[in-house]
């Protein structure tokens, strides 16, 4: 997944284009997006465009911060109703359901 963006507004104001690429069928994907849509809205776009045909992906590849990648998979997934708890090796105490 990648984000072209700085383009002339059309008329409905989007001004960046949301590029996925399925790695297996090499698929391409090109969804008109606004620069000022946030994580949550980007993860909606996905499962609505991009996971109704392929499915939940393995693995997803963006050139994005940490945080914005973080965000992303917090929220596509909060749009599946799926809870994260997280943990590390040092604090097992985390791994207990709520």
């Amino acid at each position: 997944m990648d984000f072209i963006t700085g383009l002339p507004r059309t008329r409905h104001q989007h001004d960046s284009i949301m590029v996925v690429v399925d790695t297996l069928t090499k698929e391409t994907h090109f969804i008109l997006v606004k620069s000022t849509f946030g994580t949550a809205q980007i993860a909606n776009i996905f499962l609505r465009d991009i996971f109704r045909l392929h499915g939940i992906p393995k693995m997803i590849v963006l050139d994005r911060d940490e945080k914005f990648t973080s965000k992303f998979y917090k929220n596509l997934f909060k749009c599946f109703g799926t809870n994260f708890n997280f943990s590390s090796a040092f604090h097992p105490q985390t791994n207990k359901e709520n």
